[in-house]
């Protein structure tokens, strides 16, 4: 005889269906979006590991002239007497004990990257590298050759090394969420707004001032790297050396507008500073290749890559990230995506025991 579902079997079989509907919506795993401040900060400990394995280079365990220690005494030229004595005798000391101290250096710099990449001494490596870059900015680079009108972020003014601290300010960990943008997550939207606005403003004067806008000083920047460079890189070089041999001044002036615009931008809604963003990293990028040659590293010499990349990851860790883009969402379970809820009941109907005579 024909096979039928009586009341309570069809009630069974909305009951199941409902349950099966709960457990599979329990069940779909949620996608946890990427900690991108521990992304930005893994990349900063990446920065920090190359600036290491540069400070162990043969020459830098060089005295005299050649090694480090010339290096830094050769800073001390147009500096106000009490900053050129301080790196005089900075440079005395790396002079006289160029295997201790240098050693002391690249050790210094391989605790701090692998320190910020391990999660239980990441606050403290990143403390230690705010400590050292002020240092190795006052005894080692002259305060970056502000009181020497060399500062001009075409060179990587005010010092590539002040930068390791904003960023290590930046990316403090902290709990909480990415958006509006990551660097808000430690020092909130208000202080990171801030922190910006000073940070590109500086910028801007820097590009007007001194040398800044001094065309012969802008090709000497590029001239002073063409040795030792690749073949590919010193073409790109004399073509630089060339345009800012003519163009520098104006060059500087838009590059110092640019700065201006991205230091109010941060207020603005979030197209203008996405906009600001792409340009700077645009501009930043290819200062760094053109003029900064990747700080020297190609060239040998180099005891880092110069401020280009770092200017650059500071940038992006003021994206703005919506709400939405950081919500969570479902996981297929399987290659064919999630069961589709209206398909259930039919499924748990053809689970029921049927009854017959």
């Amino acid at each position: 005889m024909p096979v039928t579902l009586t009341d309570a079997a069809v009630s069974r079989s909305t009951s199941r269906s409902s349950d099966l509907e709960t457990t599979a919506e329990r069940a779909v795993p949620q996608a946890v979006p990427r900690d991108l401040q521990r992304t930005f900060q893994l990349v900063l400990a990446m920065v920090w590991l190359l600036d290491a394995v540069l400070q162990i280079q043969p020459f830098m365990f060089t005295p005299g002239p050649n090694g480090f220690s010339g290096m830094i005494g050769g800073l001390a030229a147009g500096n106000p007497g009490w900053i050129a004595d301080m790196i005089r005798w900075n440079a005395s000391v790396v002079d006289h004990n160029p295997v201790l101290t240098n050693t002391f250096f690249a050790l210094i710099q391989f605790l701090i990257a692998f320190g910020i990449v391990w999660r239980r001494t990441c606050k403290v490596a990143l403390g230690l590298s705010i400590v050292w870059a002020i240092g190795v900015w006052w005894f080692g680079e002259g305060l970056g050759g502000i009181f020497s009108g060399r500062a001009t972020p075409f060179g990587g003014g005010p010092g590539g090394v002040l930068f390791y601290a904003v960023l290590a300010v930046v990316l403090w960990p902290r709990e909480g969420s990415d958006t509006p943008f990551v660097a808000a997550r430690a020092l909130g939207e208000r202080g990171a707004k801030m922190l910006w606005t000073v940070v590109w403003a500086i910028l801007a004067v820097l590009c007007l001032v001194g040398s800044g806008r001094s065309p012969s000083a802008l090709r000497g920047l590029v001239t002073a790297m063409l040795s030792g460079q690749p073949g590919w890189l010193a073409h790109l070089d004399r073509f630089s050396a060339t345009f800012l041999h003519n163009d520098g001044g104006a060059a500087a002036i838009l590059l110092a507008l640019l700065c201006s615009a991205a230091a109010i931008s941060v207020h603005l809604p979030g197209i203008y500073t996405r906009t600001a963003i792409v340009l700077l990293v645009v501009a930043f990028s290819f200062i760094w290749v053109s003029v900064q040659n990747f700080g020297g590293i190609l060239a040998g010499g180099a005891t880092d890559p110069n401020s280009g990349p770092l200017v650059v990851l500071l940038a992006l860790t003021y994206w703005p990230i919506t709400h939405e883009r950081r919500a969570p969402r479902p996981v297929p379970t399987c290659g064919c995506g999630t069961i589709p809820t209206r398909l259930r009941p039919v499924w748990a109907a053809r689970e029921l025991p049927t009854q017959g005579g």
